[in-house]
């Protein structure tokens, strides 16, 4: 990687020329010096990532593309900084859980993407909180402020910035080590059952699960295929995504690859750009269009054919297979009626899109007692209409964008346990959104792999 300028590069394009369009959801930093010194330690800091593993993943979603595999994008709504090793682990086991009950039910490869190592901010619908008559800015994430509600905590602090960064780095080096030493056998398939996820109706169909792989790996290693001959049983791919918000952030963290002269954002393999950031004119589009990551675009109820062609159009000019995905977030009871429009224009014009389906993001309501929720029949709902929609259009449903995490909260209503609302309150712990727990997440790919095994029939 280097950061020198080389000719191949595009000469209408640099990781600074989206400051010249409006850049909405990027906080205020009080101290504009504290804020440039931040900003210069990050530019000369290692990669994140590498351009390399960039294009594996573009190459990975472009089988997606093309349906020969199906894409599981994962994790919390948003990272905190004090996040404990033990809790990464079991956000990665129950994505690895997840996987495993797919790939049982398609035959199909699972690209794993997770919400992690960088998931740190997080757009806001207003700029303020008002609180009992206190009005102070809004949290934006542990990258801009704190979650706690006094003026000290919510001032935005540069600082952040490089914590984030250092946060982003010890997630990547424990997930690299989970993934590729050993943690992600297939041997180790009932290990990756927690105890509380175990006991549910999910976990006990899991184990079941398990104890078939386990006859299957004892049978390859009879024949003589075991672990130490076939790298894969032992080892998996697991990439990182995040929502490229803060965008003097993702511009420091840019290279430019020495191999190929393209540019890449190296806070991570694969970068978003949200709902409220959308717009082809904007600063994110602008900012995206022109690093070579696989790239995703959430897709909202609003959204019309020309604007989804238009965006397609401007993140992927050349129609490269795996360099986009469309996230769609429409809600239950739209997403049969919205979807399928999109789908035909997209489809007719030949982009070579993922279609992945986000049934959180339109399901959220606000509980009796207050508490931000979402019910697990409406988030498999939405799944099933976006299922629904590609069969009406014959085109491949790609993959689910879920926001989840292996411990042991009541943050969302039903699934398995059969969550109510009095009991929200016992383990209700996000610092935003209401996330799928160990077993709803598990309910919930057993669920998913039937809806794929029926519709493929």
């Amino acid at each position: 990687m280097s950061t020198s300028t080389d000719p191949r590069a595009s000469t209408d394009w640099d990781p600074r020329s989206w400051r010249d369009r409006v850049a909405l959801q990027q906080p205020h930093w009080p101290d504009a010096e504290a804020h440039a010194r931040a900003l210069k330690e990050l530019g000369v800091l290692p990669p994140l990532v590498f351009a390399g593993e960039a294009r594996e993943l573009t190459e990975s979603l472009a089988a997606v593309a093309e349906g020969k595999a199906f894409l599981l994008q994962a994790g919390d709504c948003a990272e905190s900084f004090d996040t404990v090793a033990d809790s990464i682990r079991d956000r990665l086991r129950v994505i690895l859980q997840m996987a495993v009950v797919l790939t049982y039910f398609t035959g199909v490869p699972v690209v794993k993407v997770g919400r992690i190592a960088g998931q740190f901010a997080k757009p806001r619908s207003s700029d303020t909180e008002t609180i009992d008559g206190v009005e102070l800015p809004a949290f934006r994430g542990h990258i801009v402020n704190d979650v706690g509600f006094t003026a000290e905590e919510r001032l935005a602090d540069p600082q952040r910035l490089l914590t984030a960064y250092n946060r982003a780095a010890a997630t990547l080096n424990l997930l690299r080590a989970f993934t590729k030493g050993g943690f992600a056998s297939l041997s180790r398939v009932h290990q990756w059952n927690r105890e509380f996820v175990a006991a549910s109706p999910a976990g006990q169909r899991y184990e079941a699960l398990a104890n078939e792989i386990d006859r299957a790996v004892q049978f390859m290693s009879a024949c003589g295929i075991n672990s130490e001959t076939l790298t894969d049983l032992r080892q998996v791919d697991f990439y990182t995504s995040h929502e490229a918000l803060l965008l003097d952030y993702e511009e420091a963290l840019t290279r430019q690859d020495s191999l190929t002269g393209d540019w890449y954002d190296c806070s991570a393999h694969m970068l978003w750009i949200g709902e409220r950031t959308r717009q082809l004119d904007g600063a994110h589009v602008e900012f995206l269009r022109g690093v070579r990551n696989p790239l995703g675009c959430k897709i909202g109820p609003t959204a019309t054919p020309e604007e989804v062609l238009a965006l397609c159009e401007a993140l992927n000019p050349d129609r490269q297979p795996g360099r986009l995905t469309l996230i769609t977030r429409m809600g239950a009871t739209k997403v049969v009626d919205l979807l399928p429009p999109l789908l035909k224009a997209v489809s007719e014009s030949g982009h070579p899109v993922v279609w992945v389906c986000d049934p959180m993001h339109g399901n959220t309501f606000t509980a009796d007692d207050g508490r931000k929720t979402r019910h697990f029949e409406d988030v498999l709902a939405e799944v099933s209409g976006f299922f629904a929609a590609h069969r009406y259009t014959g085109t491949h449903p790609g993959g689910v964008h879920l926001e989840l995490t292996g411990d042991d909260v009541t943050e969302c209503l039903g699934g398995g346990s059969d969550l109510v609302t009095a009991d929200l309150a016992d383990r209700y712990e996000t610092m935003c959104d209401p996330r799928l727990n160990g077993s709803q997440s598990i309910d919930l790919a057993f669920r998913l792999g039937e809806l794929l095994r029926n519709g493929n029939n």
